[in-house]
């Protein structure tokens, strides 16, 4: 059995995704988990990797069983099994052929910034805290350029594996409400630190450091040097995967 999970978590106390053999991380410990009900180890397949500290709402995973489960009954035992800071939301019986990495056609990020003078104790790990007022429209004109087909080395991280930094964005958007203002992408794929460096470049447009028209000679310049600096970890948001 091919069983595809949808789980969300909080990445606040996790190192990432990925397995790592020094370091907690939500791969290894879903491993744990399924490896616990099988009696044998067992390999999970994530869509792709979070950085430390970072959040998901839609993250999907699948792995092979040779036990046969009612997803329900799987759903609930792998609950029982993980901390309280991952939930498996759905459980699902999937085709052979299907494989949550590379049949994956977009994921959707959402980031956070809390935007007024003084932090707060309740959001303080899922935002990112900005005391200066910023410039929401002018945000909103700089992302403009940010859709369709390009190379995205100036938001690239200098450790970033991928083969090629060419990317295509389908959709962007920013949501201003109350005190919050919520940065959405939605690409085929992401470099490494890709929307933690578009956000703080953003960031620095909403303070008046950078004008809305030098976004996009800073996307075509290639050069992360340009770019402003990587924002935190906290506010970034794995909301969906489409397939």
């Amino acid at each position: 059995m091919n069983i595809k999970l949808t789980l969300e978590y909080d990445g606040t106390r996790y190192h990432g995704w990925q397995v790592q053999a020094c370091s907690e991380t939500i791969q290894g410990v879903l491993e744990r988990a399924v490896s616990t009900l099988m009696g044998a180890p067992i390999r999970i397949i994530g869509s792709g990797r979070t950085d430390a500290g970072v959040h998901a709402r839609g993250q999907v995973a699948n792995f092979f069983s040779e036990k046969e489960f009612q997803p329900h009954r799987l759903e609930r035992a792998l609950n029982a099994l993980t901390p309280d800071d991952i939930t498996i939301k759905k459980v699902e019986i999937v085709a052979d052929s299907f494989d949550a990495r590379r049949d994956g056609r977009s994921r959707i990020y959402e980031y956070c910034i809390l935007n007024r003078p003084t932090p707060s104790p309740f959001h303080r790990r899922y935002a990112w805290h900005v005391h200066d007022a910023l410039d929401v429209p002018a945000m909103r004109e700089a992302i403009i350029c940010l859709e369709g087909e390009h190379d995205f080395s100036s938001f690239r991280a200098a450790d970033c594996e991928a083969i090629h930094p060419i990317r295509t964005v389908y959709r962007t958007y920013i949501d201003h409400t109350g005190e919050f203002v919520v940065f959405s992408i939605e690409a085929t794929a992401f470099l490494r630190h890709m929307v933690r460096n578009i956000v703080g470049t953003l960031v620095e447009i909403g303070r008046h450091q950078r004008t809305p028209q030098s976004f996009a000679d800073l996307l075509d310049a290639r050069d992360r040097t340009k770019a402003g600096l990587k924002a935190p970890a906290q506010g970034l948001f794995l909301v969906k995967v489409k397939y």
